[in-house]
């Protein structure tokens, strides 16, 4: 009865999430009633007298059982949903602007690339802990909830403090760096957690259209909010001789809508009816597991080379933009909701192309479109022409991230996936680390413009190693197992 209310009370988000004819199974008070029903013809009579079970039967199970979306596992997905709803609204409202908040106090090239490495750094310390615990906790919910959904979302809530704690603009910026830091730490603290739950609440059938779909409603979200927080920061700095307060008033609301996401991630129900294998510790056994995976080490291999490439460029775009470009925040957020709005159109389009294609070659086409990117910020002269680029930007980077997501959950090993995604993630961390170390020492040596090619050619090479050292080899076990004889 419980499952069965807990059903009908978010029903109508079944026709945005989920696509036409999945296998839904009856809930317990359904299955309860048609045995009942059914009871009542057969206590007395065989079961060739069933009259009522003979004009309506069953149907035959199209699905493993193990895929089959049960009420306790709908609603878990409904929640997810939401969830990301609002953690997407609370991401928005931040991100894009810490290094401006850091830059507002008077924060160098370097100090900007420190604040990214340091944020990189104390994700990448944190993941095998949190692998760890993750394989060791009974309730992983309950240890997402409280490092991601609690403790990096109170972090917010202190960098919209800092103002009025620090007492001088070097204060407020090594404040602001300890501060995202500690955000860092703890989101990705309880990422393989995540991960893993979400491995065993959605199942493998529904991944592809559900987290398109997933994406599609979070990147309608996102379009409305980053110019939006643009627009607040810049009405808001100066006003009541606070010359920060915009910046305030977009770290409140992001705890205040991130806190929202945190109440609908507890809604999710544990997943422990759902299928779930044991997670043996230790390195030994996770070697094993993925020295045989020629595609997985490929992926891990080629992300440390793209991250890197990436994040030796990534943290200056803004900075470039707002300092020799002569643009705002209010651009920034403008600029920022283009970019979510091509990504809706990349997210619907590439969903179907993964679904026909697969997640290997999604990434891998997306991935050869996007060193183009920062190339193409060497000839930029003018903000509107970073339009130009954002569009096309959000157009790829919607499929690439929804094809690396899928791939993480297809290619990790079940029973060691929590430290296998701690692994990957942390690969990608440490090249994250040096990548705006980097990218600042060079920035103030040779010009923005020198790291954005440099980026443009890292990237290259990162997805040249993808092709070669997990593409070919999955298309080679492919073809060889194709051509197998059946036995």
């Amino acid at each position: 009865m419980r499952d069965a209310a807990r059903v009908e009370r978010l029903a109508w988000l079944d026709r945005w999430m989920l696509p036409r004819r999945t296998p839904l199974a009856p809930s317990r008070w359904h299955t309860h009633v048609v045995q009942r029903r059914v009871s009542r013809l057969d206590h007395l009579r065989p079961h060739r007298l069933n009259w009522d079970a003979l004009k309506h039967p069953e149907p035959p199970p199209t699905t493993e059982p193990e895929e089959i979306l049960t009420p306790r596992r709908l609603a878990g997905i409904r929640w997810f949903w939401l969830d990301g709803i609002f953690t997407t609204v609370s991401d928005n409202l931040y991100l894009g602007f810490i290094i401006l908040y850091a830059l507002a106090y008077g924060a160098s090239t370097s100090e900007l690339g420190l604040l990214a490495a340091i944020q990189n750094l104390l994700g990448a310390v944190s993941l095998f802990p949190g692998a760890r615990l993750a394989d060791r906790a009974r309730r992983r919910k309950w240890l997402v909830t409280w490092s991601v959904g609690g403790v990096a979302r109170v972090s917010l809530l202190a960098l919209a403090l800092v103002p009025w704690v620090a007492s001088t603009p070097r204060a407020a910026i090594w404040l602001i760096i300890g501060l995202n830091g500690l955000r860092s730490f703890m989101s990705n603290f309880g990422n393989p957690a995540w991960t893993v739950l979400i491995g065993e609440l959605v199942p493998r059938f529904l991944r592809a259209p559900y987290f398109a779909n997933r994406n599609l409603t979070m990147g309608l979200a996102a379009l409305l909010v980053a110019p939006l927080a643009g627009w607040l920061i810049k009405a808001g700095n100066g006003l009541g001789g606070l010359p920060q307060l915009g910046y305030q008033a977009v770290f409140l609301l992001a705890f205040g809508t991130g806190l929202l996401g945190t109440l609908c991630f507890l809604r999710i129900p544990e997943p422990h009816g759902m299928p779930r294998t044991a997670c043996p510790t230790g390195a030994g056994p996770l070697w094993g597991a993925i020295a045989g995976n020629r595609t997985f080490m490929g992926l891990v291999v080629s992300g440390f080379v793209w991250n890197l490439a990436l994040q030796v460029a990534a943290p200056f775009f803004n900075v470039y933009l707002v300092r020799d470009l002569g643009a705002g925040a209010g651009t920034v957020g403008i600029l920022a909701g283009v970019n979510t709005l091509f990504g809706l159109i990349g997210s619907a389009v590439f969903g179907r192309f993964m679904d026909r294609a697969g997640a290997v070659r999604t990434q891998a086409l997306t991935g050869l479109m996007i060193p183009i990117i920062p190339t193409a910020w060497i000839w930029v002269s003018a903000p509107w022409q970073v339009g130009v680029l954002e569009a096309y930007a959000g157009l790829v980077w919607a499929g690439y991230n929804l094809a690396n997501f899928t791939l993480l959950l297809e290619l990790t090993p079940s029973a060691h996936r929590s430290q296998a995604v701690a692994l990957y993630q942390t690969v990608v961390f440490g090249s994250a680390v040096l990548g705006p170390l980097l990218g600042g020492w060079l920035a103030d040596a040779l010009g923005f413009r020198f790291i954005f090619g440099a980026s443009g050619a890292g990237r290259f090479l990162g997805i040249a190693l993808f092709v070669w050292l997990a593409v070919w080899p999955g298309a080679r076990v492919a073809a060889g197992t194709a051509g197998a004889p059946r036995r």
